[in-house]
């Protein structure tokens, strides 16, 4: 199905007001969604449950972060019919981080990204998920969006990279430490 609503280069919100799809806003979401799309892509390269059922959780999570940034806050929170990210979220990441940490020995140096199928994905997503880190802290400079989504993405990006650390030691597959020339 296709609506031909874009065809002039302008995209809807939640609700009755049309943006332009280059705006600080879409550029937002637009990275939230390719971040969805970037563990997806992970999920599917995983034989592991214990890391699918997470990552499944995540996705969830970014499709109502998502949802928050594509829609504008309403004057009154009583008022807001948006899904939104909360302080629940973010503290649920910081959960998941404590239980990998725990299980990982402690890093002294850089490590390059890579490793497992499972492990380079993460890697990529954790990239992914700076760049819409990125995006949102420039779009909250120009607009008032929930102040949850900056607090979630940075420890989703932190959350990404030690699953991808524990994905490689699942299998067995050390970091791999740069070495400087």
């Amino acid at each position: 199905m296709y609506t031909r609503a874009g065809d002039k280069g302008q995209t809807g919100l939640y609700g009755p007001k049309r943006v332009a799809k280059d705006s600080p806003r879409v550029e937002a979401y637009g990275a939230v969604d390719e971040l969805n799309s970037c563990l997806g892509v992970a999920i599917s390269s995983s034989g592991r449950k214990e890391v699918s059922e997470e990552l499944r959780w995540v996705q969830g999570r970014l499709l109502v972060a998502g949802a928050d940034l594509a829609s504008e806050l309403a004057a009154k929170e009583s008022e807001d019919r948006v899904p939104r990210i909360v302080i629940q979220d973010t503290k649920k990441l910081e959960e998941m981080i404590d239980r990998f940490q725990e299980k990982l020995p402690r890093l002294t140096s850089f490590i390059l990204p890579g490793g497992t199928a499972l492990s380079a994905n993460l890697h990529l997503a954790r990239s992914v998920c700076r760049r819409a880190e990125r995006a949102v802290v420039s779009l909250a400079k120009k607009e008032n969006i929930n102040a949850e989504l900056v607090p979630f993405l940075n420890r989703l990006s932190t959350y990404l990279f030690n699953a991808a650390r524990y994905s490689n030691a699942l299998e067995g597959v050390g970091d791999e430490v740069w070495v400087k020339d």
